[in-house]
């Protein structure tokens, strides 16, 4: 009897086991997509990796938040099984704002040269020069948590949408110039239907907003997250350390394709500026963008220092250099391309880098970024010489449309900065330094 008992049990296990074999499993939901973030020490450029279609081939992209989709080289070692052109006419090309219809006269027909394939204009930033490219669909692959759980999770994401250029596409060579050794494209982060932020968010629904804390050094990494926060840092949640001041919006093109439509670049408004807690005066209508679309600030990761127009330059770098006097820290001779040099023996040192004169950029919404010795002083190649890692940008602009301020890649290093799409606000944290942490110090969790 028990024997019949235990038999039957038997039976009931294996049938809600079976069960549960045959119930559908829950669609992966993300919390959030993670993108460790590395830098070049000969270039300074900041990079990432993401694995690209079947069979995965992994592609190291240099990070461009102008850039306005996610474009890499797609020669012979490139024969996914799972790419699709995107066709001249379709809502994919639409999306994609495709500029022309492309053909492989002189080509074979593969991977990343179709007739009828929907084109655009992939740009080099370093290089300065754009060529035309196909888009086409596959899958990439990337880390994520899910449901804020306190784990990572590879996730294959289909029908990525993306632009490859044939390497001998055209009669163009060496469209790579300019990147760092090993780099095969570039990762647009622009607030653009196709930039990698937009497409992440649309097909899973997390957050549209995305996070960039760059490294200082190529010894450690960074992070690119995109979906939101929490932005952990050990012991703490490293969002309370934010402040927010809105993006600016420009009706006209800033570039790398000079159009009709709105700039997709991160602007901001830069008020006043000061250095050790005194107004730098200038003609601050620079500040502001004109009815033509010139002036204003914005953020770049490709740009390694930032650069002035001369006539905020020049009293900027003027201002700095009497308050290091007035600290008896003494001025050498300059290195380009830099236009203020000091004696690094007479600098002392602070949890926040080189004890130097502070620079405050006053924005809008009443907040301060501060921007410290670590991200205004670089070392260069002369023994014991620091420079304000600051350069004249000119008079006159060098695009149809110019820009004030371009916040460049080291002073952006160690602070943490959260773009937010849909509130269309940047968050930042000025120098993580100040709380005894890099961006190196990041946790997912």
């Amino acid at each position: 009897m028990a024997t019949s008992r235990a038999f039957h049990f038997f039976l009931l296990l294996s049938f809600l086991s079976l069960s549960v074999a045959l119930k559908p499993l829950k669609p992966l939901k993300p919390h959030a997509f993670f993108f460790p973030i590395q830098k070049d020490p000969s270039t300074h450029q900041y990079s990432t990796s993401v694995n690209m279609g079947t069979p995965n081939v992994t592609l190291d992209l240099v990070i461009d938040l102008r850039e306005r989709f996610l474009w890499f080289e797609c020669g012979k070692s490139y024969n996914s099984t799972t790419y699709k052109p995107v066709h001249c006419g379709t809502r994919q090309c639409k999306i994609a704002k495709g500029t022309g219809c492309n053909d492989c006269t002189n080509h074979p027909l593969k991977t990343g040269c179709t007739n009828n394939t929907c084109g655009n204009e992939p740009y080099n930033p370093f290089g300065g020069y754009f060529v035309s490219g196909d888009v086409g669909q596959d899958i990439l692959s990337s880390v994520c948590s899910t449901d804020g759980a306190k784990s990572l999770t590879d996730i294959r994401i289909p029908n990525f949408i993306s632009s490859c250029v044939y390497p001998d596409k055209f009669g163009i060579d060496g469209f790579l110039d300019g990147l760092a050794k090993g780099k095969k494209g570039v990762l647009g982060l622009a607030r653009t239907a196709i930039s990698l932020p937009t497409q992440l968010a649309a097909r899973y629904k997390v957050a549209r907003k995305f996070a960039l804390c760059l490294p200082s050094t190529s010894k450690e990494s960074g992070d690119l997250i995109i979906g939101g926060g929490p932005y952990s840092l050990p012991p703490n949640d490293a969002s309370k350390f934010l402040r927010y001041t809105p993006l600016v919006f420009n009706r006209h093109s800033t570039g790398p394709i000079f159009n009709n439509d709105p700039s997709t670049e991160y602007i901001i408004r830069v008020k006043s500026i000061k250095v050790d807690n005194q107004v730098v005066k200038f003609n601050t209508s620079l500040l502001s963008i004109d009815k033509h679309g010139h002036g204003g600030a914005k953020l770049s990761t490709v740009i390694p220092y930032t650069k002035l127009h001369t006539s905020i330059y020049q009293p900027l770098v003027n201002d700095f250099v009497n308050k290091a006097a007035a600290r008896k820290i003494k001025r050498v001779k300059a290195v380009a391309p830099f236009g203020a040099c000091f004696d690094s023996k007479t600098i002392g040192e602070t949890i926040t880098g080189p004890d130097v004169p502070t620079i405050d950029l006053l924005l809008n919404g009443g907040v301060k970024w501060t921007i410290y010795g670590a991200n205004s002083m670089v070392q260069v190649a002369e023994k014991n010489v620091l420079c304000l890692a600051f350069v004249d940008g000119g008079l006159e602009p060098t695009s149809p449309i110019s820009t004030s301020i371009i916040i460049g890649g080291h002073q952006l290093e160690d602070n943490l900065l959260e773009f937010d799409l849909v509130s269309f606000k940047l968050g930042f944290t000025s120098s993580l330094l100040l709380h005894n942490a890099t961006c190196s110090g990041f946790s997912p969790f």
